[in-house]
């Protein structure tokens, strides 16, 4: 059947099962959305921003397990994507991305840039259609890479291309899943050794072994060891007696004491980043194992004393094997753990604010109780989010997004958006900075409204950028070039269409609670902070 390259785009978009487009239109992609939309029954997501598009991609993937796809035209809207991008390859997140470029025959074109060049510096991938007759092969090979590779790949469409006519063919490639070998040899003997030797072991995973919950479980009750996860794999041994919850300087201060008491640290699909290890300080005097499936993982921030390219589970239930066949004991490490200790975070003060604020901690420690419980959590970037993180539960990884791989702010409620979008029929709970909801959520919050989206946000406003305020008022300098006066983000919340909410009292924490039972439309609860007493970042 003869159609457009256009046509033939959007229909291999639909091949491979994706329901739901993020996007902005423009001169190379409008007539490929509408043709996704109106003939192949695609859902289109309009965003107000390009960057938008990508970032909400990404949280669709990472909530939904598919590749999310979004789409941009030329030029400038691929500059504005380019945050985006390296947030996604730094966090290992497969998604496509069908860019427009300007046409082949105009080199003057005002929008004319090297996209691919533009690309490599963010870490994506890149895949040009290489004419109109190879669009269909080129965007099933990107779906392909964008999986195994794990990254986002962006498709380079040039806009003169779009109305050729070709002939469609249905292809798509598998993205081979099946686990990691289970090592043999020297390796795998050292690496059981180590464990069996072990005294005080602890059962550390990371994002990379978030499906071998139960296995890893196995091991760590076979060993009487205590379970612990990186950032990213937080929430994943939930309501087990022996969770030690997150590793590393996010960790309480009974826990890192713990922690240096270890003798083994059992590492599953970690690349021990130095948050995790405090720069090595917690790895100190141990045997450390890594376990991985991604070679170029391993070693890759730590050096390890023995390390298993493999599945996690799988290697898992061989350790326990060899551990049952050379009837080693268990350790009784997690006899001599107060749990209850080492999991407790210091409360907050409800007094201790001053006028027109409230105790930050405090107001967390309350939200945590009151806000839904299959909440999908997301953070933006900034001051405000270590605290969320170790006070702020999440049902399990999948259902936590970090939006800080690269580091930035104002990430937070297009991912938000995506996240909503994956899983529909379950509240999105976006906590974010005053400058990050300046910068990047002021101008997405309507699109959460138009969306009808079951979305809280809670705005951590201390009226600062608070990381920069910190080193200034370490060297004893003026903080006021780090200060803004913000508009009411309560009241820009419900002009947008929202509901808007400002706590600037204890007495006004109860409202913000009774307004999350009620909700009906995208909420955004501000807290009012003090910049001088804001809890500082624990990393």
């Amino acid at each position: 059947m003869t159609s457009y390259t256009h046509q033939s785009i959007a229909r291999a978009v639909e091949d491979h099962g994706i329901d739901t487009l993020f996007g902005l239109m423009g001169d190379a992609n409008l007539f490929m959305v509408d043709h996704y939309v109106r003939a192949c029954g695609g859902t289109f997501v309009p965003v107000a921003f390009e960057g938008s598009a990508v970032l909400m991609a990404l949280a669709y993937s990472h909530v939904s397990g598919k590749v999310g796809v979004a789409t941009v035209t030329h030029g400038p809207a691929l500059t504005n994507c380019v945050t985006a991008l390296a947030e996604g390859a730094k966090g290992h997140i497969p998604m496509v991305l069908l860019a427009g470029d300007t046409p082949v025959i105009n080199p003057q074109n005002l929008q004319n840039i090297d996209q691919r060049e533009l690309i490599k510096v963010t870490g994506a991938g890149f895949e040009q259609i290489r004419a109109p007759q190879t669009a269909a092969y080129d965007v099933a090979h990107a779906f392909y890479r964008a999986q195994v590779e794990s990254r986002p790949i962006v498709v380079n469409m040039p806009s003169d291309f779009m109305w050729q006519e070709v002939s469609h063919q249905r292809t798509v490639f598998q993205a081979f899943t099946a686990p990691s070998f289970v090592p043999e040899g020297d390796d795998l003997d050292e690496a059981v050794g180590m464990i069996a030797s072990a005294r005080r072991p602890i059962i550390l995973a990371g994002g990379g072994a978030s499906g071998a919950r139960d296995k890893l479980i196995r091991l760590a009750d076979r060993l009487e060891a205590p379970l612990a996860t990186t950032l990213k794999a937080k929430g994943l041994f939930n309501g087990h007696p022996y969770n030690m919850d997150i590793f590393g300087t996010l960790s309480t201060p009974a826990t890192y004491d713990a922690i240096a008491t270890s003798d083994c640290i059992v590492c599953f699909g970690a690349s021990l980043h130095h948050f995790t290890t405090d720069k090595g300080a917690l790895m100190k005097g141990k045997r450390v194992i890594q376990i991985n499936d991604t070679v170029t993982e391993v070693s890759k921030n730590y050096h390890p004393d023995a390390a298993l390219v493999a599945d996690a589970g799988l290697t898992a239930d061989n350790i326990v094997y060899w551990l049952d066949e050379a009837e080693i004991p268990p350790t009784g490490f997690t006899r001599d753990l107060d749990m209850g200790a080492l999991t407790a975070h210091p409360l907050g003060e409800a007094g201790k604010a001053g006028p027109g604020c409230v105790d930050y901690v405090w107001a967390l420690d309350r939200l945590e109780e009151a806000l839904p419980k299959d909440r999908i959590l997301t953070t933006d970037g900034g001051r405000f989010m270590t605290e969320v993180w170790c006070r702020i539960s999440a049902p399990d990884p999948r259902s936590f997004i970090v939006t800080a791989n690269f580091g930035s702010i104002g990430l937070g409620l297009q991912e938000a958006i995506g996240a909503g979008l994956a899983a529909p029929d379950r509240p999105v709970v976006l906590f974010s900075g005053d400058g990050g909801f300046m910068m990047g959520g002021v101008n997405e919050f309507n699109t959460a409204v138009r969306l009808k989206q079951d979305l809280i946000v809670i705005i951590a406003n201390d009226n600062a950028y608070g990381a920069e305020h910190i080193q200034f008022l370490d060297r004893k300098m003026d903080p006021s070039l780090s200060q803004f006066e913000w508009p009411s983000f309560a009241d820009v919340a419900t002009a947008l269409g929202g509901h808007g909410i400002q706590v600037a009292s204890n007495d006004d924490l109860p409202k913000a609670i009774a307004a999350i039972e009620t909700r009906d439309r995208p909420l955004l609860i501000e807290l009012k902070l003090d910049p001088n007493d804001v809890p500082r970042m624990r990393l």
